[in-house]
């Protein structure tokens, strides 16, 4: 039995955001991993004209190839990622749905003060290029037309009436210091989806970019024990 994983990325951002557990599945897996580039994504934004339906249909094609070539489909997305994931698995077949830092709620006002205290801090003291949040987000606030976001926002509104409809069993991964998605986000997905088998996994050291946390080889090892349950 061929296993394939559609992996997707977030809003404003790219492959790169899930690479490090693509990579890990990948060398510990014969299955087909795809990561596809949503439009106007990826290293260098250019998302003018771009809209939430040309996200979803982008991961929709990347889907309905991936189902052609494997016998079963996992799908692992990343924040906006998540979301389109869940669209997707009430549209299709899924074997498994593995959520990490899910977009269902957006802006941690607790954690991103913090961050930005901590920026404020380092631009006193002329330390700025080493401030991980300032650089990861410096350029994505300078290359978003503002109507992106109200795109992404639909994207959350076209999933949010749905979620008791979705059955397939599900993995949830959040950080406890995300700056952009609350703790309380991945508590509403547990809460509210459908699914008899779901998983919640909180990372204790986890900021939005969950696959760069320094405990992600822990909970890498335990989604990748989820996702293999009915793989042989």
């Amino acid at each position: 039995m061929k296993t394939g994983v559609l992996c997707i990325h977030g809003y404003t951002g790219g492959p790169y955001e899930v690479e490090p557990f693509a990579e890990f599945i990948e060398a510990h897996t014969d299955w087909v991993v795809k990561v596809p580039t949503l439009p106007g994504h990826g290293r260098e934004l250019n998302m003018r004209g771009t809209k939430a339906v040309h996200w979803m249909m982008a991961a929709e094609i990347a889907l309905r190839e991936l189902k052609r070539e494997t016998d079963r489909v996992i799908i692992v997305g990343f924040s906006m990622g998540g979301l389109i994931a869940m669209y997707l698995a009430l549209r299709y077949k899924v074997e498994r749905l593995v959520l990490l830092s899910a977009a269902a709620k957006y802006i941690s006002a607790a954690q991103l003060l913090a961050e930005m205290r901590e920026t404020m801090a380092d631009a006193v003291k002329g330390n700025l290029k080493d401030n991980e949040f300032f650089q990861q987000y410096k350029y994505k606030l300078t290359h978003t037309p503002p109507g992106s976001t109200a795109e992404f926002l639909k994207v959350v509104k076209m999933v949010e009436p749905h979620y008791q409809q979705i059955k397939v069993p599900v993995i949830i991964v959040q950080g406890r210091k995300d700056g952009i998605v609350p703790v309380s986000a991945a508590e509403h997905i547990y809460d509210n989806i459908g699914s008899q088998e779901k998983h919640i996994i909180h990372s204790d050291s986890g900021k939005h970019l969950i696959c760069y946390s320094d405990d992600c080889d822990d909970w890498f090892m335990q989604v990748l024990g989820f996702m293999k349950k009915g793989a042989e």
